[in-house]
């Protein structure tokens, strides 16, 4: 028999004392003392205290044989508990229930770990066996913070008329990016489909048809290498609009973001979000997301030390590389090994050639390379930093732009190792005004630096030809805390434009028509200047509940080495399978 509950396990309080209950659940910590056995049943709700006591011997007996992880039913009256037992921490920790009927539903093993938060078990053994993982109650707050996330993302889109449309999953391979995951088709041998890194295309093509206002909560899918905030399927949550601008799409999304918060977490952000162009952010914090919660902004030392003598300093800026540092504050007094060790893991981390330093002591001025510059040259460098006594100075040198990514890696570092980051802060920014094109010396050609379809600035148009390294893109992306959160741009709805886009990438005129002759063809019959986003909606969730990894809000994820442990894929299939689809494997070379 099933017990039809009447509450939640982390529903019932005070006012509930003396009522009859039904409650369902799982079997938590369990307490015998003197006779009356103490049990936490849990559900994804919270915990409430049951107790049975030897008035029904049967029903005491019943209760002995209770393990953790048991499932069971129960009623019984609601008691409250003495003041020396009330728990403050739980909602339901006035009360607690007496039991007098119960129903054992399942019996349970014992689990490989403790169903309780904070657990110190290898994440391979939580991901193969995740259904116990996910019972864990900050597991399930994370998800149902998820659920919170796209209840409100549909309603605020619903509320802006929006149309929510499904793109196909099975789609045609095309080059964006990253490998595609590959199809077969069996009713098409030597044919495959490929499973959408984005639904770009379609949402164009959403717009040519006329929905002006398009988006889709979807699942995207990419093979590439993974990493903490990476995995094979993610989420997306996808947004195409018609007849507007930058600023429109900015607008919209802050305030897309700002319900996300007040929905979810019950916090107020401020709109409208800072605005940070690509070159500031690269100059100024070496990263094009960067992380605002700190400072340690970039000083450029490069006109002061273009002419000393120490060839490394001046050597570089001559080449057009720079001289950059951050300044750190109460640092000053760091002693030789601990800047060695940071030298070290420097070089380790970053592929910097070495790492310089000035320390504001209190005896004076050290620079770690001032036998090769003069007073005059080390004193500009202190004034150029804003260093003060007890400060430190930490500055590399080498070519742009690889010299700005090694220090922005270096501020991380600092910033977590100091404590400099302000964890209770959400920091949001739009960055702006990206290069439409970057130069692979592999390849000894352009790639696209967002995707073929983002728009050049029409002030740069005439440079597509000229001088296409200097085209600026309408692309911008929205960061969090130093996490790109989402990235989109005005797109490209002019067919000469597009295959001029195609030509600079090394897509010939046959290779075009092949790959996205469909587009192409829909841009002949009128389409609407549009354009998007795609924020992730994985990240976002990460973020918000200060996970550490996407595999911690998403219910069955993969490891990094894209296999899900606890079913075991991917996975041999038998040959006659392979063999409907008229593919022979070759032997693995390693």
């Amino acid at each position: 028999m099933t017990f039809k509950r009447t509450h939640t396990c982390g529903e019932l309080t005070a006012s509930n004392i003396g009522e009859e209950v039904i409650l369902n659940g799982w079997v938590g910590p369990r307490r015998d003392l003197g006779g009356v056995i103490f049990i936490d049943l849990r559900d994804r709700y919270g915990i409430t205290q049951i107790i049975f006591t030897e008035t029904d011997e049967t029903l005491h007996a019943k209760a002995e044989k209770l393990r953790a992880e048991y499932v069971i039913g129960i009623k019984g009256k609601v008691i409250a508990r003495g003041d020396e037992n009330k728990n403050p921490n739980l909602t339901t920790g006035e009360i607690e229930i007496e039991v007098t009927e119960l129903e054992i539903y399942s019996e349970a093993d014992t689990p490989p770990f403790e169903i309780k938060d904070g657990i110190a078990t290898n994440e391979e053994v939580r991901l193969r066996y995740r259904y116990l993982d996910l019972r864990r109650p900050e597991m399930q707050e994370k998800l149902m913070l998820r659920s919170k996330t796209y209840q409100a993302v549909r309603a605020f889109y619903h509320t802006h008329d929006f149309a929510e449309v499904e793109t196909p999953v099975l789609m045609k391979s095309t080059p964006e990016g990253a490998r595609d995951y590959l199809v077969p088709s069996r009713v098409n041998p030597g044919k495959f489909f490929a499973l959408p890194q984005s639904p770009q295309t379609y949402k164009q093509l959403l717009m040519v048809s006329g929905y002006d206002r398009y988006f889709q909560i979807t699942k995207c899918f990419r093979d590439e290498d993974l990493r903490a905030d990476r995995q094979p399927e993610f989420t997306q949550i996808d947004v195409e609009m018609s007849f507007v601008d930058e600023e429109a799409i900015f607008e919209m999304h802050e305030g897309l973001i700002k319900n996300i918060f007040k929905e979810t977490i019950g916090l107020e952000i401020e709109t409208p979000f800072p605005r940070m162009t690509y070159d500031d952010a690269m100059s100024t914090y070496g990263s094009d997301k960067p992380d605002t919660r700190f400072g340690l902004e970039f000083v450029d030392f490069s006109d002061i030390v273009k002419d000393a003598e120490f060839k490394v300093f001046s050597n570089t800026v001559k080449n057009g590389g720079a001289v950059v540092g951050i300044t750190i504050p109460g640092q000053g007094e760091m002693g030789r090994g601990a800047i060695d060790r940071w030298t070290e893991r420097v070089k380790k981390e970053t592929g910097a050639g070495g790492l310089i330093y000035i320390k504001m002591q209190e005896s004076g001025v050290l620079c770690s390379v001032a036998k090769f510059l003069t007073p005059e040259i080390v004193d500009q460098m202190v004034e150029a930093s804003g260093a003060k006594t007890g400060d430190l100075v930490f500055l590399l040198a080498g070519p742009k732009p690889s010299v700005l990514e090694q220090l922005g890696a270096l501020r991380l570092m600092v910033g977590e190792e100091f404590n400099l980051i302000n964890k209770e802060a959400f920091n949001l920014l739009w960055v702006t005004d990206f290069p439409l094109l970057e130069w692979d010396e592999e390849s000894r050609r352009y790639h696209a630096m967002h995707h073929p379809f983002t728009s050049p600035k029409e002030e740069d148009m005439d440079k597509l030809e000229s001088d296409p390294a200097a085209v600026k893109a309408r692309a911008y992306d929205l960061v969090m805390n130093g996490s790109e959160i989402g990235g989109g741009s005005i797109r490209i709805h002019n067919r000469k434009v597009q295959e001029q886009m195609f030509k600079l990438l090394g897509i010939g005129q046959e290779e075009a028509e092949e790959k996205f002759g469909f587009l192409l063809d829909a841009f002949k019959y009128g389409a609407p200047p549009h354009g998007g986003i795609a924020l992730g909606l994985d990240r976002i969730v990460m973020l918000l509940t200060g996970a550490g990894s996407l595999r911690d809000v998403i219910a069955f994820p993969k490891n990094q080495r894209a296999q899900s442990m606890m079913d075991n894929s991917p996975a041999e299939v038998e040959k006659d399978q392979l063999d409907e689809l008229h593919i022979s494997l070759k032997r693995i070379v390693k």
